[in-house]
């Protein structure tokens, strides 16, 4: 358990999310429309550390990257919200 997830935190480092805005093209509305995703950027690499203070980086590094995660996905669903209204007041079916 505790090696499984040392490796998953050691995955995990020095990562975050951010939203990204994509344009797509909506054959049926006939128009550009706008469409956010999640994109995971390495921000960093942990390395040179040993024992206790290794670990506390590795659990830093996952909280900064479950908060990213969350809030840029709070960001991502209400950015697609957005666009989904601005797209039906665009669209002439």
């Amino acid at each position: 358990m505790i090696r499984s997830t040392f490796l998953l935190a050691a995955l995990l480092q020095g990562c975050v999310y951010i939203p990204r805005t994509t344009h797509v093209y909506d054959a049926e509305c006939k128009i550009q429309a706008r469409h956010m995703v999640l994109e995971l950027q390495q921000i960093g690499v942990l390395g040179g550390c040993v024992n206790e203070g290794c670990l506390a980086l590795l659990v830093a590094a996952g909280a900064v990257t479950a908060a990213s995660a969350v809030v840029s996905g709070s960001i991502v669903v209400a950015g697609n919200t957005v666009y989904w209204f601005e797209k039906q007041g665009q669209c002439e079916k």
